[in-house]
């Protein structure tokens, strides 16, 4: 496949898009900006939720379709839902059980907010569940809650960096939510490139024509993916829209890409940091 049979850029935010000051550098925002002129559709892929991932997508001025909590949303445009995925209310209940019973942190969307250990709520049973995760930088005691979510089935379990743990409902990930973004705009997943660094990334990493792991990428990541760039703090992504969009193509900023410029986004952390 040459360069210019790819469609579609699929990028993971916490890790690969942003830096570790959660930001979007200048010159990665400014080769994204370069590659929607030239025709190339660009798209979140995240394990965010929608409203935490927003911002970005206007700083960059993607009107694409978006995926959203790990594939359990996906967005034909921003505002406009396209699917959603929920989970049982049973799940949620134990799950948030094992939280309390090992005394880690943890975290869980809705579809209207983000609750935590220290904002919880004793009635689920009216809202709609997206995402449940666990963070602990105890690694047995994260196997050990590993292994009892796996005993409960039904479950889809990845993770976003090594001391947590994601789960969405069986079947869902970004590779699902990809595959519907790529009926939305009528491509095929083969003419994808999809980039990320985590476990939640490796399904649709597989999945398309092309998967970039990020320098700083997990080592199952590495392995699965079909090139290796720069880190997350290098300008990986540039490199992938270099050489795999553009051809090499050298950056001649014109009058346009300087007002297409937006003021940064507020840098949001990510939804296991206790302060999030």
């Amino acid at each position: 496949m040459t360069s210019y049979d790819y469609k579609l850029l699929a990028l993971d935010m916490d890790g690969t898009l942003l830096n570790d000051d959660h930001q979007v550098s200048e010159e990665t925002a400014k080769w994204i900006r370069r590659a929607i002129k030239e025709g190339f559709h660009v798209c979140l892929s995240t394990g965010r939720a929608a409203m935490h991932a927003l911002p970005y997508a206007v700083e960059l001025g993607l009107e694409t379709p978006m995926v959203t909590v790990n594939g359990s949303e996906v967005w034909k445009a921003p505002h406009q839902l396209h699917y959603r995925a929920l989970m049982d209310v049973e799940s949620v209940r134990n799950m948030h059980a094992l939280a309390e019973e090992f005394g880690v942190w943890f975290w869980a969307y809705t579809t209207e907010r983000l609750y935590n250990r220290d904002q919880w709520t004793d009635t689920l049973e009216d809202k709609e569940w997206l995402k449940f995760g666990y963070n602990t930088s105890d690694r047995e005691v994260l196997h050990r809650i590993l292994m009892r979510l796996q005993d409960m089935g039904g479950l889809q379990i990845t993770n976003s960096s090594m001391e947590n743990l994601e789960i969405n409902p069986e079947g869902i990930s970004k590779a699902s939510g990809i595959a519907q973004v790529c009926e939305l705009l009528d491509i095929t997943m083969e003419q994808v490139i999809a980039v990320g660094d985590s476990m939640n990334d490796i399904a649709v990493i597989e999945a398309v024509g092309l998967g970039v792991a990020m320098g700083n990428a997990q080592d199952a990541v590495k392995q699965m993916a079909d090139i290796v760039v720069a880190s997350n703090n290098e300008d990986g992504i540039v490199q992938v829209i270099r050489e795999y969009l553009l051809d090499g193509m050298e950056f001649e900023e014109t009058e346009t890409d300087v007002s297409a410029s937006q003021a940064p986004a507020p840098a949001i952390g990510r939804e296991d940091d206790p302060s999030a």
